[in-house]
């Protein structure tokens, strides 16, 4: 109970230091002088705002974040503390969720959420969608895990009841495949950790 009542606090105080994030990138001038530095939740590491737009417009410029090709589906949401679950993800490369939490660092796309799928989708597979009640800006995601069926999407959350509570059943959902499953590249380099 204590590390729920912990997460949940953490949780809070990381939806604020985002909302200001957020409200201080709306208000500030547009001009190539500004420079805008965030420190991270562990604090020791900066954030260069430039960098990550930066990147972001290369992504598009390479065609990254244009999608192969679009469904329709349902979103739903499960906690690594589900009773049914392990705390392991399906997929390569297989971690623990409970420990390691609900994002994944890919080499192409950065910080992305967690979800599972059918076996409809590969592994690896990046989906954008947008739930305006979850946030703001699009969702990008990797399909890790599987446990649910057809074009059922179900997002990793910090628990089973943050799931039902703010994620719950978002049907007729556009989902947007940005890449389908792994590169082969990135297949030799996870079974080579």
């Amino acid at each position: 109970m204590k590390n729920y009542i912990k997460n949940q606090i953490i949780m809070y105080i990381e939806i604020v230091i985002l909302s200001v994030f957020v409200f201080v990138l709306k208000e500030a001038p547009q001009s190539s002088s500004f420079l805008l530095a965030v420190n991270n939740d562990i604090g020791n590491k900066n954030v260069d705002v430039k960098v990550i737009q930066a990147s972001q417009t290369e992504l598009y410029k390479e065609g990254l974040y244009n999608p192969i090709y679009t469904f329709q589906g349902e979103l739903t949401g499960y906690g690594g503390d589900c009773p049914v679950c392990s705390g392991r993800v399906a997929c390569p490369p297989r971690m623990n969720v409970n420990k390691e939490g609900i994002y994944y660092d890919d080499k192409t796309y950065g910080t992305v959420r967690i979800v599972a799928s059918s076996r409809k989708y590969p592994c690896g597979t990046i989906l954008r969608f947008n739930v305006k009640k979850l946030s703001k800006e699009p969702i990008i995601a990797i399909i890790l895990d599987r446990g649910v069926g057809g074009n059922v999407i179900d997002l990793l959350t910090e628990s089973e009841a943050w799931a039902g509570k703010y994620v719950g059943r978002v049907r007729n959902l556009k989902f947007e495949v940005l890449r389908e499953g792994w590169g082969k590249w990135q297949l030799l380099i996870l079974k080579n950790h």
